[in-house]
């Protein structure tokens, strides 16, 4: 029986994770290989980290601490961050990851989600596609932490993602992002109605019923989340959490 996978994602930034909201506002949240061992002992199904400076550094992601998660890990994760070269994707999963998540290297040149897909399987390459309405309130494609447009739809973009090569796509709405206030479940169904990789939704879930909603009405193949994870109560205070078997039946029978 079907299941979707209910994915935690771990924003870096330096040595630690934090949480942010609508891209900014970051808050420290704590060490992330500790984070690793508690969603290990909480049965995560997968992981992905994001370092969030790494493009606008200029920089790759560490390898080294990629290695430091896939030596604690029990789940399968993926990593995000600067990724531009065949080169960093090969060091990347000789260091354990699974995964790897392009943003800005593929949204400003979509023939590397090719050449990486050509090279690593598509099953390896993952496609984040950032959403930022402009102030015309018109959904734009964005890149480099969300600060740069490319000149693409957010549609055109998945259909380009998954024509050169790419395994699955993490839509992410960066209006919701860390807002705990839903989806955005109409983009989400847009997404997933053009393309026939899996879907992954990201930016905005509050509560296991937004999940529920993105698989059952938004047709999405997988459900992402970071303030739900790591947040509990109305006052956000820190701690780290994940559904019980039970509660992940429950995006099976709705």
């Amino acid at each position: 029986m079907f299941r979707p996978r209910i994915i935690p994602v771990l924003l870096l930034k330096g040595q630690g994770l934090v949480k942010s909201e609508r891209f900014g506002k970051y808050r420290y949240i704590g060490d992330p290989i500790n984070a690793v061992k508690i969603f290990n002992d909480l049965e995560a199904d997968e992981l992905v980290f994001m370092d969030i400076e790494a493009s606008k550094q200029g920089r790759c992601i560490s390898v080294d601490f990629v290695r430091n998660v896939g030596e604690e890990a029990n789940m399968p994760f993926a990593v995000a961050g600067g990724i531009r070269t065949i080169g960093q994707i090969r060091e990347i999963i000789s260091a354990g990851a699974e995964k790897v998540v392009l943003n800005t290297s593929a949204g400003l040149d979509p023939g590397f989600i090719r050449s990486a897909a050509d090279a690593f399987g598509s099953s390896t390459i993952v496609v984040c596609l950032d959403v930022r309405k402009n102030w015309l309130g018109k959904s734009q494609a964005v890149v480099m932490a969300g600060t740069k447009a490319i000149p693409f739809s957010p549609v055109e973009f998945a259909k380009l993602a998954e024509q050169n090569g790419a395994g699955e796509l993490i839509v992410q709405s960066a209006d919701r992002d860390g807002t705990m206030a839903g989806y955005d479940f109409g983009l989400l169904l847009e997404i997933s109605g053009a393309v026939t990789i899996p879907v992954v939704a990201l930016g905005g879930a509050g509560s296991l019923a937004d999940m529920e909603k993105a698989v059952m009405q938004s047709k999405c193949s997988a459900v992402a989340a970071g303030s739900l994870f790591v947040y509990h109560g109305e006052r956000r205070g820190i701690l780290i959490n994940y559904p019980s078997k039970h509660e992940k039946m429950k995006l099976i029978t709705g």
